[in-house]
């Protein structure tokens, strides 16, 4: 097979042609072991984000991968890139067995730590909560975890594990970023993880190649228009089509389970 990366496909930028080249040359030495060939989703990677975005939705402009055509940015950050490839990546033969459980270790270190502080409570009236008090200036109200202390904008971990009692904590700064993260944006994260799992139920759901978009009641013209324009091979691929709204693509998976049109 043939296989391009860069400005042949539509992009411009070094970062871009980069990112292409690794998924070409990973699925070349694919093909050569006759191997399916793979690409990140777009909750995966921001290469995926770009790649779907080019496959999906194509580009009358030199193309830039910039963060906010990522509906997932939140989940993809860089300092847990290790954690969201580390896996996929050992499974395709691109990380070492050794870097593999290096990462493997970390996300260990995070899980223990996580559950270390929020092992400790911090009350009006014991230990911690007078040692935290006389360290902060900050008083409890109410019996509260070290962990949940940590969503406080004023606290973080480095000045928690400063209260006798509740640290020293870990030594290694990738460690307790992670602690921190996680604690802080809880909320967001999560909210963000089920979206991209109801996203993921509906990815893979599949649209005919023949199938009639003017029999679905309720689609407005504007949204015809693109669905015609770009024949989506899947809901997922139909959902991620500018313009085509989330109560368009309830009436397509409405139509498509009515038994007029199976995959």
């Amino acid at each position: 097979g043939l296989y391009f990366a860069g400005q042949i496909n539509g992009t411009t930028g070094y970062e871009e042609a980069a990112a292409q080249g690794l998924i070409a040359g990973l699925n070349a030495s694919r093909a050569t072991r006759g191997l399916e060939p793979w690409s990140p989703r777009r909750d995966q990677a921001y290469i995926g984000v770009l790649i779907d975005d080019l496959t999906t939705n194509g580009t009358i402009e030199p193309y830039r991968m910039f963060t906010s055509r990522a509906e997932y940015r939140l989940h993809l950050r860089e300092d847990n890139a290790d954690q969201r490839l580390a896996t996929i990546g050992h499974e395709l033969g691109c990380v070492t067995p050794e870097r593999y459980e290096q990462v493997r270790r970390k996300q260990d270190a995070v899980a223990h730590e996580q559950s270390r502080m929020r092992a400790l409570w911090v009350t009006p009236g014991n230990a911690l909560g007078r040692a935290l008090e006389a360290r902060t200036g900050i008083g409890v109200t109410r019996d509260t975890s070290a962990l949940d202390l940590m969503r406080r904008p004023e606290l973080d971990y480095a000045i928690l594990n400063s209260v006798e009692g509740i640290g020293p904590g870990v030594d290694e700064p990738e460690i307790a970023e992670q602690v921190e993260i996680s604690c802080k944006y809880e909320g967001y994260l999560e909210r963000q993880r089920e979206e991209i799992e109801r996203s993921r139920r509906h990815e893979s759901t599949a649209i005919p190649i023949q199938f009639n978009y003017d029999e679905v009641r309720g689609l407005s013209a504007e949204v015809l228009l693109k669905l015609k324009a770009s024949l989506p091979t899947t809901i997922g691929q139909a959902q991620r089509i500018s313009g085509v709204t989330p109560a368009a693509i309830s009436l397509l998976l409405v139509h498509l389970r009515r038994g007029r049109h199976v995959a």
